[in-house]
């Protein structure tokens, strides 16, 4: 097990998916689902404590549009948790960081900004603008 600096960040200086940046990612990538779990436990803690008691209407509208939207939220987060389960997965089978599309590394800077891709910025883009082209409207 490979303990990291507080001030630790992966660098293109480095060989690329070592095991100092492998580390680093895990790391982020369970903080982060432990902060999304954390956040699901709160939300059904606050649904869980009852019906809505607002008289007048328009104040159980409000409730009933906001305790939808919270439980969309936590349907995302759900779906997050389960790329960041994939993510992790493929640190530990080695392919994290290279692109699916074309094995090629991701890079640093986009695994950064978001620790669950799976396709090079490049591939990204591709995919984007066939989904566009494609999409029906």
């Amino acid at each position: 097990m490979i303990t990291l600096s507080p001030d630790y960040r992966p660098s293109d200086d480095e060989e690329f998916m070592n095991e100092r940046q492998l580390a680093y990612f895990r790391q982020k990538l369970l903080q982060w689902r432990m902060d999304l779990l954390k956040e699901a436990g709160e939300t059904l803690a606050s649904l869980s404590e009852g019906g809505i008691r607002e008289a007048d209407l328009t104040d159980r509208a409000t409730v009933e549009t906001d305790r939808a939207f919270e439980l969309r939220t936590r349907d995302r987060a759900r779906k997050l948790i389960i790329k960041i389960d994939m993510a992790l997965a493929r640190i530990e089978d080695g392919s994290y960081g290279y692109c699916e599309e074309t094995g090629e590394p991701i890079g640093l800077q986009r695994l950064e900004a978001r620790p669950i891709a799976t396709l090079s910025l490049e591939a990204q883009e591709r995919h984007e603008r066939h989904e566009k082209i494609y999409r029906d409207d």
